[in-house]
């Protein structure tokens, strides 16, 4: 199961406000600006949530920027995954090791084809997992105060 899984360790998925604050799952503040647009020239965060939802977005931007690429590049990546959550973790770890690679040396005549790829069986139960919203919305909370009191420290 996925609560079960070493995913949870000191990592998350960064998601949208469309999303319900669960265990492993990271959205902004509802109700606080978000979108960088929101923050023009000259308008800063004003509070911990700002902060953090700003430094979210961008976040959130970049990372919809590199699936685009992959997107673009490996297109199994476009379609409904069929592999396990296991396979699937896997698959976007091995495409990101592979873009870094071609962008640095170029293209390899050793990449087999993606037709010659075979799906894997998926045997998880999406059922299993277990959420735990207030320790995780605390979690958060940390977050933001954090970046709140270094904010000084760092762009963005």
């Amino acid at each position: 199961p996925i609560a079960n899984s070493c995913l949870f360790i000191g990592k998350f998925f960064l998601v949208d406000a469309g999303y319900a604050m669960r265990l492993g799952f990271l959205p902004p503040y509802r109700g606080t600006r978000y979108h960088l647009k929101e923050y023009g020239r000259g308008n800063h965060p004003q509070n911990a949530k700002e902060l953090f939802n700003l430094r979210h977005s961008s976040l959130r931007t970049s990372v919809e920027r590199a699936f685009a690429a992959y997107k673009n590049r490996w297109k199994f990546v476009y379609n409904k995954p069929f592999h396990g959550y296991k396979t699937q973790v896997k698959v976007v770890l091995a495409c990101a090791i592979l873009h870094n690679w071609v962008l640095q040396y170029g293209e390899d005549e050793y990449f087999p084809p993606e037709e010659t790829w075979d799906p894997e069986p998926n045997d998880e139960d999406p059922n299993d997992i277990v959420y735990d919203n207030h320790s995780w919305a605390q979690k958060r909370d940390e977050f933001a105060n954090h970046m709140w009191a270094n904010r000084g420290l760092a762009n963005i």
